[in-house]
């Protein structure tokens, strides 16, 4: 072999090796394939089916609003505070609806379930409501505030009962609850937010009822 194909065999050589290493490099630019994540837990809460003796009967039909809701709660994110003025979600956990429209739903059931009142529905919905009941959801989170190192549960819903047609409001009221889970489990978390919920709904049922019974 002569000394002038030395050169050319060398660049060859190198091109070989170049084109070689050209796979590995492209996977090392474009970063590692990201594994696919388990899908999120779908959660629900329950409606309320036991009352207090002394909430009356009523001959009149009541529309229920859905609940409006700051942005921050109008998802189906389960919510988590671990800070005064921060607001967090739970990983790879959900409800089965938009926080607010579970509640909505809900709470309709919950009037239903008392069987003390003639008809409850949306409003607007080919009701012809006698009263109209606005609601507001405006806390609906765990908490870990203080150091705390099991959550609360927060749930606070802001109501006014109007009546119909002369949309005149005729009481408000604010109800609210604070259940503490008893660990971190996501389960044990549900449970106490159906306890919170629960315990609200209840109070806006026989508030309701006895406000406009009272008139």
């Amino acid at each position: 072999m002569s000394e002038q194909n030395v050169p050319s065999l060398s660049r060859r050589r190198l091109l070989v090796l170049a084109g070689t290493a050209l796979p590995a490099a492209a996977v090392s630019a474009c970063g590692v394939i990201p594994t696919p994540q388990a899908p999120s837990q779908l959660y629900r809460l329950s409606p309320k089916s036991t009352f207090a003796d002394d909430i009356p009967n009523v001959s009149w039909q009541l529309g229920v609003e859905p609940p409006l809701a700051p942005a921050g709660l109008n998802s189906s994110q389960i919510a988590v505070m671990r800070g005064e003025l921060t607001m967090d979600y739970f990983a790879r956990a959900k409800w089965v609806d938009t926080a607010p429209s579970m509640v909505y739903r809900l709470l309709v059931e919950s009037f239903e379930n008392s069987e003390k009142i003639v008809g409850v529905g949306r409003s607007g919905v080919g009701l012809r409501s006698d009263y109209e009941l606005q609601t507001e959801l405006r806390e609906f989170q765990a908490e870990y505030l203080g150091g705390a190192t099991v959550p609360t549960i927060r749930v606070r819903i802001n109501c006014k009962l109007v009546k119909i047609p002369q949309r005149v409001i005729i009481a408000s009221h604010s109800f609210e609850s604070l259940r503490e889970a008893p660990d971190n489990r996501m389960e044990s978390i549900v449970k106490s937010f159906d306890l919170a919920l629960g315990s609200v709904m209840k109070k806006i049922v026989g508030w309701t009822l006895k406000s406009a019974a009272a008139l």
